[in-house]
């Protein structure tokens, strides 16, 4: 089931602040100054602080650097801004995301910090990459099913073109890339285990 085609102002405004709100809240808890989050993230700390306040929204790639500079992958780093301590996840509360940049979109379909296994759904982009560093992966085992369209998706040197139906793990600490070479959005679900 494809991610809605657009989300509102209002969603999109509470994302943004669950997200400053949070990467405030881990780079305080470790008394971390702005240029150390820079130094360990490799994000300048202009852009941190404009996160922080609310007046720029992340993409992928910079919210990844960001998670891993805490430990997390970006969905961990995601769950705990967004997590609400229910057991159940209702449709209605899967919270979403959108990559400014590339218009990327995720939706947390299941994601609690009790639980081994989060899910994910992904809605990419048509001539679209994103390249994650090998840290956005952390020690956590990927494993991404595609429901519809094409990606490749490169795992350190090697390409994997999948087509609806595929599946690929992945298990490794490297930079992986993901590519929609197409003019069609690809859809896939993404499973992550601890």
């Amino acid at each position: 089931m494809p991610i809605k085609e657009a989300i509102d102002q209002s969603n999109q405004s509470s994302d943004s602040e669950d997200i400053a709100r949070q990467l405030r809240k881990e780079r305080e808890s470790r008394n971390w100054s702005l240029s150390q989050l820079a130094v360990q993230s490799g994000v300048s700390k202009g852009t941190i602080s404009k996160i922080e306040r609310g007046e720029a929204s992340p993409t992928a790639v910079v919210l990844s650097r960001l998670a891993a500079a805490f430990g997390f992958t970006l969905a961990g780093f995601l769950l705990k801004a967004e997590d609400s301590g229910d057991p159940v996840t209702r449709s209605a509360q899967q919270p979403e995301w959108t990559d400014p940049e590339t218009h990327y979109k995720r939706r947390q379909i299941f994601a609690k910090a009790d639980h081994p296994i989060d899910l994910t759904a992904i809605e990419f982009p048509p001539n679209q990459k994103i390249k994650f560093p090998a840290a956005a992966f952390g020690a956590r085992r990927h494993l991404i099913y595609v429901q519809t369209g094409q990606i490749t998706i490169r795992i350190g040197d090697d390409a994997h073109r999948l087509t609806a139906g595929d599946s690929i793990g992945i298990n490794v600490l490297t930079d992986v890339s993901f590519e929609n070479e197409t003019d069609a959005p690809c859809f896939y679900l993404v499973a992550t285990a601890k």
